[in-house]
């Protein structure tokens, strides 16, 4: 089960990380209202994870699926979060700052805030995501009669 989680949350990182160097390259990187796009690639990779991993099983579980989608986002969330602090404390010292600005925040003004802001949404993202995805993919109690 291992190898579904780790691959899908290393292909959801990035994925991430290639959009996130897309939008600084067209210049955009300082807009934060274009990371709910970050959503949409973590709800792909969290799907395509649960899906690869209900194909392959005979007998799929709530549990092992649910498990598979937080475990996805949860190693994304983590790897791109470390990606951003190597961008925000070497290259690009001066990002977070802008990114603060436009939050109108009038106390001392550091990159962490924007780190842990990432790690709790890319969380609450990956958690939200599973719940919705694992109510289309379990199995119904129904009866067919």
């Amino acid at each position: 089960m291992g190898k579904y989680y780790i691959k899908y949350g290393i292909g959801i990182a990035i994925a991430l990380i290639a959009y996130f160097l897309l939008t600084k390259l067209l210049g955009l990187h300082q807009y934060p209202i274009l990371s709910a796009a970050n959503g949409v690639i973590f709800g792909a990779g969290i799907l395509m994870a649960m899906k690869a991993y209900k194909a392959d099983k005979e007998n799929f579980k709530y549990q092992k699926g649910f498990q598979i989608g937080l475990f996805a986002g949860g190693i994304a969330t983590i790897l791109f979060a470390v990606f951003m602090s190597l961008y925000i404390f070497q290259i690009d010292t001066q990002f977070a700052e802008a990114i603060l600005d436009s939050w109108g925040l009038t106390y001392n003004k550091g990159g962490l805030i924007v780190i842990i802001s990432l790690v709790i949404m890319g969380f609450a993202t990956t958690l939200v995501l599973t719940l919705a995805f694992m109510q289309l993919l379990k199995e119904s109690w129904n009866t067919k009669s």
